[in-house]
């Protein structure tokens, strides 16, 4: 097989980028026009990588081998052995060597998809962070990376925001998780805890009351893991510094949302209007309307 040229490959994943809609910045308006591409790059590793472990109906076995196959190919990438063939690698080799970013964080990632295909229990807070910080965390820092050189500090409030907005797109999809995967992402030591059964959490349309104190709890606390990062927004210029506050108080507002919603309804998945995600965007513009919101949403005093 005669390997795709750079610009080929380029473009094979920025057509597979816009073939999906995703919460991921794929190709933002919001984005400086440089990014584009390598996020795009990033995307279709991720989202190719996120196919093998969740889509279709291949057996573990298989979808691990697919894995695995992503493991050597960035250990080539890794090596520069130059015998890559496959058109996200070849992109992604650029990417990765023009923006000198860490192979660390694309393993982080496949490991997070390898996890996906033989875990399907938590069995505490812990564990749901330590898997966060691999399939979610990754991605902020890879943003980060690609547009300046953050500090230290902007790089932790990049791992809060993402591990919260990792955390609210599991309690939108808990029952989709249950009942598709048969995976849950809420820690099973407190499903003990609070006397919730695990069917439960497959029950949309049935009385949810009892589940009441242990979402609250859930939301709470990814409500102050926000509070920890929603200032990175604040502190960076430009369209990146948009895109990071837009996605932010779009997270935000979902929590607020999952917070308010009646006992009885817990399981009901909230969906941002299209005139709210208007309203985000252009308070998204100002750093001080922006962390005005995101204060009130926090209920942060000030």
């Amino acid at each position: 097989m005669t390997p795709a040229s750079l610009e080929e490959s380029y473009l094979f994943c920025q057509k597979l980028a816009q073939s999906h809609y995703e919460n991921f910045p794929v190709a933002s308006v919001l984005l400086p026009k440089r990014l584009r591409r390598p996020i795009s790059v990033i995307y279709a590793f991720a989202r190719t990588a996120d196919d093998f472990a969740d889509e279709g109906d291949a057996p573990q076995e298989e979808r691990l081998e697919q894995l695995n196959n992503y493991s050597d190919a960035l250990q080539g990438v890794k090596e520069k052995d130059g015998h890559e063939t496959n058109p996200i690698f070849i992109a992604l080799a650029d990417v990765i060597e023009q923006h000198d970013l860490p192979i660390q964080l694309f393993d982080d990632l496949l490991d997070a998809f390898k996890q996906d295909v033989v875990k399907d229990r938590y069995n505490d807070f812990d564990e749901v962070l330590d898997y966060c910080r691999r399939s979610a965390d990754p991605v902020g820092r890879l943003l980060l990376l690609l547009s300046n050189k953050p500090t230290q500090e902007q790089l932790s409030q990049s791992d809060a925001i993402c591990s919260a907005l990792q955390l609210i797109n599991f309690y939108q999809d808990i029952v989709q998780d249950m009942t598709e995967s048969d995976r849950i992402y809420i820690p099973t030591r407190e499903l003990t805890e609070f006397n919730v059964a695990i069917k439960q959490l497959a029950q949309s349309d049935e009385d949810t009351t009892s589940l009441a104190s242990l979402m609250r709890l859930q939301y709470q606390r990814t409500q102050k893991l926000m509070s920890q990062g929603y200032q990175l927004g604040s502190g960076l210029n430009g369209r990146i510094g948009w895109e990071v506050r837009a996605m932010t108080l779009s997270g935000i507002t979902t929590l607020n949302l999952l917070m308010l919603q009646k006992d009885s309804a817990l399981l009901n998945r909230p969906r941002l209007s299209k005139f709210k995600l208007f309203k985000i965007m252009l308070t998204s513009m100002s750093k001080r309307l922006y962390s005005y919101q995101a204060k009130q949403l926090l209920h942060i005093k000030t």
